[in-house]
């Protein structure tokens, strides 16, 4: 799925290894069927970013069928979310039953929470951390989060939207990866103004 609507800025975030993040995102279901070049077949950083894709497209799926209407230009938000969590540093390790390890980006994990917010009637995800913290006794990871939200102009009652955000966070983390949530922190950060019906 190609990306448009991209800024020149925006164009120019790279993998480590020198591809954009966005020919990644237009090769996963090429290199998924066996049709990688080598630098595909092999690159650790290719390999890292295409597996938060397929996380983050898994769950932006799921909750795709959500009753809320989808968000206008939802992958081009979706992509500025995931170029604008560039660091590629830190991963969540998550439960598994299997031998060896499952690990996903804090990027990956911070997509998905935005994603969750988005879904909010009157709310726009903004900056987004995720922090991991330990493991309960079932192993299961558990994160604290920060997010920064912008709300419609004009909502005055943040006592029924924010509960709702919490809600869906929650079981975004929890059913499309497997986190537990223990703390979310809300920022009201903005507000922004519908743009006018046509």
């Amino acid at each position: 799925m190609a990306v448009n609507g991209t800024t020149d800025t925006e164009q120019d975030y790279r993998l480590p290894c020198g591809r954009e993040i966005e020919q990644v995102w237009d090769r996963l279901d090429a290199v998924e069927a066996g049709l990688g070049d080598e630098h595909e077949n092999t690159c650790p950083h290719c390999a890292a970013a295409r597996d938060s894709l397929r996380a983050l497209r898994a769950a932006t799926e799921e909750l795709i069928d959500e009753p809320e209407p989808t968000p206008p230009d939802l992958v081009g938000r979706i992509m500025s979310a995931v170029r604008a969590e560039s660091r590629r540093g830190r991963s969540v390790e998550l439960p598994t039953d299997q031998p060896g390890t499952v690990d996903i980006s804090e990027q990956a994990v911070a997509a998905v929470v935005r994603y969750a917010a988005d879904t909010v009637a009157g709310v726009r995800a903004r900056r987004c951390r995720v922090h991991p913290v330990g493991s309960d006794d079932d192993g299961c990871a558990l994160v604290d989060v920060e997010l920064a939200l912008a709300i419609r102009f004009g909502t005055t009652v943040l006592d029924d939207i924010l509960p709702v955000v919490r809600e869906r966070v929650r079981a975004a983390l929890g059913a499309r990866i497997g986190l537990v949530l223990v703390r979310l922190d809300l920022l009201i950060a903005d507000t922004y103004s519908e743009e006018p019906q046509e």
